[in-house]
């Protein structure tokens, strides 16, 4: 479509060109059609770029996420994340908690945090046989005196007990990291770790990635309904002192 509206551009900057040179006056006709042909040019290009951006930011992680399988009731101490290679959203049994004792974090560019997910009482030095799931987040953590202060989600909502698969395959590698650093400080074992968002409610989360790509949508369409509104009063006025 924009190659129609190029071309156009084109053949009516030479028509007008044709006409000035031989001495034809007003060919404001002209002038409009271009005008037409450039601002839809710029709708679509715009369209383009802002709809990729939509796209990518909230529509690309909820058809992924509903791609996969949902999990509830699920005890991290008696699982292993190779079990669930096709979870998208899960739900894990009460008194899971994010383990901020054992956070970590890996920094290039970015900060990556890291917070393993389990079910051992926050009071005890009990550890698990295996750290599978993990709760992530980007520059969402700090380290202070040595500890890093994991601040992802909601991770001091005692209602908060569900997870979001991770859909960034880019991010993934420098999670893995993370985790690596976390196995060798607290000297613990993740064989297959799994990563998520920690949320309260991943099913209205996951909906909620929906409900925000459509609202920049509708918002995108009438701001530029606006922009196109100006520019027509704009082309007009320029017009009339024109001709």
């Amino acid at each position: 479509m924009s190659i129609v509206f190029g071309v156009g551009i084109v053949l009516d900057s030479l028509w007008i060109w044709y006409k000035r040179r031989a001495g034809v006056t007003g060919v404001g006709s002209g002038s409009w059609i271009m005008f037409i042909c450039v601002s839809c040019l710029l709708a679509t290009l715009s369209g383009l770029v802002v709809g990729n951006y939509n796209f990518l930011q909230h529509s690309e992680i909820f058809y992924d996420v509903m791609a996969l399988n949902s999990y509830d009731a699920i005890d991290p101490s008696k699982v292993q994340g190779q079990e669930f290679m096709d979870a998208g959203r899960m739900n894990f049994v009460n008194g899971t908690r994010v383990d901020l004792a054992r956070a970590m974090s890996f920094r290039n560019m970015e900060t990556y945090c890291v917070a393993p997910i389990s079910n051992a009482a926050a009071d005890s030095n009990a550890t698990l046989s295996n750290y599978d799931f993990w709760a992530v987040g980007k520059d969402c953590c700090s380290l202070t005196l040595g500890d890093v202060a994991f601040q992802c989600g909601p991770v001091n909502n005692q209602k908060a007990r569900g997870g979001i698969r991770l859909m960034r395959n880019e991010e993934r590698a420098f999670y893995r990291l993370a985790v690596q650093q976390a196995e060798s400080s607290y000297q613990i074992k993740a064989t297959h770790p799994l990563f998520f968002h920690w949320v309260e409610d991943p099913v209205d989360q996951t909906y909620q990635y929906q409900r925000e790509a459509f609202q920049n949508y509708f918002a995108a369409m009438s701001g530029y309904y606006i922009v196109q509104m100006l520019l027509t009063y704009g082309a007009t006025v320029a017009f009339k002192a024109m001709s």
